[in-house]
């Protein structure tokens, strides 16, 4: 029985350190930051909830801030990557750049520095694409999240292609501001990332993800 456990020994004959949890870094705005929700409420936390069903190993660290733009993400990343040192980087920004009215270009640089940041570091990454208030027209609509979409071919990362899919069209699933999901959205936002995001669980497992609370 003694050889069963020498895989767990280090060569001097101490057990292994166990190796430190996965951890997946979420990098938003006051959409996954939980805007005018009750803590435990918001779709992140509900992500930590969902890995703690399947029994997978990810530590999740939200770093999102309310009013947070690429800009004030991109100076943030950095720091950040140290600290934790993730191996998944979920980036959900740019909606207050959109608001704000700042230039495609910027916003398209500050998305692809954000990118290539965390794929140096080693993380893998999913950008998220957000849509503006149909009060910003079709056009300016459609103009912003098309470039979620070139971001994300050019640097070859997965895309949640609508973040808010399903729910920004229903004002029963918004709070009175018409601009943060309620408590009873943030199941749905996170149903909009989960097929992206468990493929990058998969693959920093090395094997299937259970299906079990999809």
């Amino acid at each position: 029985m003694i050889g069963l456990w020498l895989p767990a020994l280090a060569l001097g004959g101490e057990p292994a350190p166990a190796s430190p949890a996965p951890v997946i870094l979420v990098l938003g705005d006051s959409l996954s930051a939980g805007y005018g929700l009750d803590p435990r409420q918001g779709w992140v936390r509900l992500l930590e909830e969902r890995l703690r069903e399947l029994g997978l190993p990810h530590r999740v660290v939200n770093a999102s801030i309310s009013g947070e733009t690429t800009a004030g993400g991109r100076t943030r990343l950095p720091a950040l990557l140290v600290q934790h040192q993730p191996t998944l980087l979920v980036i959900e920004l740019g909606a207050n750049d959109g608001l704000r009215g700042l230039g495609f270009g910027v916003i398209r640089d500050n998305l692809t520095a954000l990118i290539q940041s965390g794929r140096k570091s080693g993380a893998q990454v999913l950008l998220s694409a957000i849509r503006l208030p149909p009060n910003y027209g079709a056009a300016y609509n459609d103009v912003f999240q098309a470039m979620f979409q070139e971001v994300a071919q050019a640097e070859g990362v997965p895309l949640v292609p609508d973040f808010l899919a399903g729910i920004a069209e229903d004002r029963n699933l918004m709070q009175a501001d018409g601009l943060h999901p309620t408590a009873q959205a943030q199941p749905l936002i996170l149903a909009n990332v989960w097929p992206l995001l468990e493929p990058l669980l998969v693959a920093s497992q090395g094997e299937a993800a259970p299906d079990k609370g999809r």
